[in-house]
């Protein structure tokens, strides 16, 4: 489906890639909504953190010898790299690689802010199955083991195959096109726009992907109500994150992905700051337990390759095109043609 806007080029007045914006003062962690499992977590880094700094000090100087960058704006100490789990799109502070022991968690299958939930949502679940296997009514541990299942099923972080092709806008989330809406304007995109909502059920993986390679330039998130994601209300009152990011070459365009949080989805994480520079297909957060993305485009020159009631995969469906310049043809052109 091609959408034009007379009148309007596919990109930037401003020619360049906007100042980003300071990080909101409401934002203190990636998952600025926190949470009963949050707070668990934090618990246990500081009773970690205050091992490590007793028993452990020769382990603490080394890894602060190893540490690059500032870990000024974080909430704690942060003494490894377990500490910036929650806290690093507040501040710099970062190992290499090679000096990072507990970077295959970020391999693992299933998504890296997740782990605390499904350990703890898996442990009483395993047992209770167990405990059923073991008695005449071992038929029973079926009911427990299916929750199990999808427990396990939610949490999953699949491997992705990212599109890369110039002028693709991939998804920023599993599930089914549910909307798509053109908008005579949007205050970030700052012209006619089209947007297209994304409904995630609790069967859909919950990561979500950069839908171009460009620049964080505004982040918001909004508290609000955790009304039903099918209800119309949902997009406008429910919590949410925004992320306005722009592509750092010509035609600079603008673009949103809103994260959205539903009925059992109460807990938002994204994990960008601004002026960081993305991937196309890039990890940056997730929404918890059923939910709803947007992606915002501007409407000019935009060719929508999806349809509603379509279902889609993050970093891997193709959403939309833009029409690329021929070489030696430079954006102003293309787009007075």
């Amino acid at each position: 489906m091609s959408i034009d806007s007379p009148g309007v080029a596919a990109r930037s007045s401003s020619g360049s890639v906007a100042a980003s914006e300071p990080m909101p003062e409401n934002i203190r962690s990636v998952q600025p909504g926190g949470g009963f499992v949050y707070s668990i977590e934090m618990a246990w880094g500081y009773v970690r953190r205050g091992y490590l700094k007793t028993l452990r000090r020769g382990y603490v100087r080394n890894m602060a010898a190893l540490r690059t960058g500032d870990a000024s704006g974080a909430p704690h100490e942060i003494l490894d790299p377990r500490d910036l789990k929650f806290c690093r799109n507040l501040c710099t502070a970062r190992w290499a690689d090679e000096d990072d022991a507990f970077l295959w968690r970020e391999h693992v299958p299933f998504a890296r802010w997740g782990l605390a939930e499904l350990l703890l949502m898996s442990a009483p679940l395993v047992l209770l199955c167990w405990a059923f296997w073991i008695t005449p009514l071992w038929w029973l541990a079926f009911g427990p083991a299916v929750v199990l299942g999808l427990v396990v099923w939610f949490f999953r972080d699949p491997h992705r195959l990212v599109p890369r092709e110039p002028g693709q806008v991939v998804s920023p989330a599993d599930g089914v096109v549910a909307e798509i809406a053109p908008l005579e304007t949007h205050d970030f995109v700052g012209e006619p726009a089209v947007r297209i909502g994304i409904f995630l059920s609790i069967f859909n993986v919950h990561i979500n992907r950069a839908p171009v390679a460009g620049r964080i330039v505004r982040l918001r998130y909004h508290p609000g109500k955790f009304l039903n994601a099918l209800n119309p209300e949902s997009a406008i009152l429910n919590e949410n994150m925004v992320v306005g990011l722009q592509e750092t070459s010509a035609p600079y365009r603008k673009m949103v992905v809103r994260q959205i949080a539903g009925l059992f989805a109460r807990k938002i994480v994204c994990d960008l700051k601004p002026g960081q520079d993305v991937r196309r297909g890039e990890k940056f957060g997730m929404i918890k337990l059923g939910s709803r993305t947007e992606l915002i485009l501007p409407a000019a020159g935009l060719d929508v390759a999806v349809k509603v009631g379509q279902k889609v995969k993050a970093g891997s469906t193709v959403m939309a095109r833009y029409a690329v310049a021929p070489p030696n043809v430079t954006a102003s052109e293309a787009s007075a043609s």
